[in-house]
């Protein structure tokens, strides 16, 4: 009986280590993000969680960078406090502006939350073939109704963007939700209603973005 609180606790401090080592290495990185932008491949446009940079998710751009992908960040979302109608205006216009189709979103949390919103956008949403999105609250989490910052507090299951949302349902079925079997963040789980669910045999809400799963899903989807 106590093996899973036990294991648990391994994985909640095992993904902060992870967090503090890739916040740390995203905030002294330099890295141009036009870099990325060069492939022959399917686009791939890469939307971070709340409070974390593009850079966070280095490591994922870069392993699809090197597959022959051009990965695209949106440096405008800054660390992704921006509310999520706002934040899909942003990446919509980036779209538009490089005339960017038959895109793939690899999201990270919040930005999960972003990439549905631009999904379901009219005047974008033909243009994304689909969508990975790792450890992303679409129902929202629990632990928001505790939030006293707004950003934070957007999470709530009760929230109206939170709701809303859900009530999309048409791009559900171009998305590929990956999560772990314990989420310290969202402890119900990142289960979507009729997408593609992957369901990870550990636990983490940003460890499972190193996990091997995640990149074989986008090469899945990508390639």
């Amino acid at each position: 009986m106590t093996f899973r609180p036990v294991r648990n606790a391994v994985w909640w401090v095992a993904d902060y280590a992870y967090a503090a080592v890739w916040q740390v290495r995203a905030f002294f990185s330099r890295t141009d993000p036009g870099d990325f932008v060069s492939g022959e491949g399917r686009p791939i446009v890469v939307l971070p969680g709340v409070y974390e940079t593009w850079r966070f998710l280095q490591p994922l751009i870069t392993e699809l960078h090197d597959r022959g992908h051009p990965v695209h960040v949106i440096t405008a979302l800054g660390r992704n406090r921006w509310p999520v109608p706002r934040a899909a205006r942003h990446v919509a216009e980036y779209l538009q502006r490089h005339a960017l189709d038959d895109v793939v979103i690899v999201a990270h949390s919040k930005g999960g939350l972003v990439g549905k919103q631009v999904m379901v956008d009219a005047a974008v949403g033909s243009r994304v073939r689909g969508m990975v999105a790792v450890a992303s609250p679409f129902a929202g989490s629990v632990y928001g109704r505790l939030m006293l910052v707004p950003a934070l507090r957007a999470f709530s299951p009760s929230a109206p963007g939170i709701l809303a949302l859900a009530r999309e349902v048409a791009p559900n079925a171009r998305i590929v939700s990956v999560y772990g079997e314990f989420d310290p963040h969202i402890p119900g789980g990142s289960e979507l209603d009729g997408a593609r669910n992957v369901r990870l045999e550990t636990g983490g809400h940003f460890r499972i973005l190193a996990h091997p799963r995640v990149i074989a899903e986008v090469v899945r989807l990508a390639e």
